[in-house]
C-alpha cells in the first residue's frame, strides 16, 4: 500500500465543500476529504485563500485525468504532485 494523495485546489470555501460532498458520489470514495484553507502568501483577508481537498488514494485507483477535469468544475484544478 503506498501513501497516494491527491491535491484538489479550490478558488472558495463553497466550492470546496461542494466538492467535496460530490466526490463520494462521483469516485465511490468512502473517506471524507480533508478540507484545509490555503492563504495566499501574505494574505490575512479570508477572501484572498484558496481552498484544499486532500483525497487519499492508496490503492492509486483514482484517474488522475479525471479528477483534473472534476477540479475544473469548481474552477479549481489538481495539484501534481
Amino acid at each position: 500500500m503506498s501513501d497516494v494523495r491527491h491535491v484538489l485546489v479550490l478558488p472558495d470555501r463553497e466550492a470546496a465543500e461542494d466538492a467535496a460532498e460530490a466526490l463520494a458520489e462521483r469516485f465511490g470514495t468512502d473517506e471524507e476529504p480533508r478540507l484545509l484553507r490555503d492563504a495566499l502568501a501574505g494574505e490575512d483577508d479570508a477572501e484572498d485563500a484558496q481552498w484544499l481537498l486532500v483525497l487519499r488514494d492508496e490503492d492509486g485507483r483514482l484517474d488522475p485525468a479525471e479528477l483534473d477535469a472534476f477540479a475544473r468544475e469548481w474552477d479549481g484544478w489538481r495539484e501534481e504532485p
